[in-house]
């Protein structure tokens, strides 16, 4: 997936709001009073983002529903184009049809994700895709605090000298989408796990 400039200057005004310099909401810290539950006390939940985008979204942007990814900070909107016309599939034909959907659409997607900001206290960040062309015009980069001991940080360092990686930082992105694609099924049940846990703490009786 190609990832382009996080904050073109057309995009930048709605991810200037409240929460200031790529810090999601509800970022001062801690878990809230979860429990150690994944999302934070302040946080609006998001369960609904998916049906809420296929409802709001111009029927004739995508061939179907747009694929919805959602965390603390961000949510993610991918939606498949149409083939360009004539048969072209090459990546050049492509992209340049993304690029059209994305300067014919920019004011409406403006405008949805202050909605969707206001609905769910989350930026959002838009892509699209044909085949195996993906582009993410805008996505948020949220600094992470990490505590790595030497063994750890050593790990990094052998990706950077071997030049896998361009600092420690890219290293350690290197590391997360490794584990994430050799781990997407237990992680996804992780995370149907702790859905469960959360509506059961909702039904419970209030303190």
């Amino acid at each position: 997936m190609r990832h382009e400039h996080p904050f073109p200057e057309d995009e930048r005004r709605f991810r200037s709001g409240r929460h200031g310099h790529g810090h999601g909401p509800g970022s001062r810290g801690g878990r809230g009073g979860r429990g150690g539950g994944w999302q934070q006390a302040d946080l609006p939940p998001a369960d609904g983002a998916a049906d809420w985008f296929a409802g709001r979204l111009p029927d004739d942007w995508f061939t179907g529903a747009p694929e919805v990814s959602v965390d603390r900070e961000e949510i993610v909107v991918l939606g498949e184009l149409p083939a360009p016309e004539g048969g072209a599939e090459s990546g050049a034909a492509a992209e340049g049809r993304i690029g059209r959907f994305r300067e014919d659409t920019r004011d409406t997607r403006i405008q949805i994700a202050h909605e969707a900001e206001a609905r769910y206290g989350r930026k959002v960040a838009w892509g699209a895709s044909i085949g195996d062309t993906r582009v993410l015009f805008t996505h948020l980069a949220v600094p992470v605090m990490t505590r790595l001991r030497h063994d750890e940080r050593r790990v990094l360092d052998t990706l950077v000298d071997a030049g896998v990686a361009r600092s420690r930082s890219d290293a350690l992105s290197w590391c997360v989408k490794l584990v994430g694609e050799h781990t997407e099924d237990w992680l996804s049940g992780l995370r149907e796990a702790m859905s469960e846990v959360d509506k059961l703490r909702a039904e419970g009786p209030a303190l």
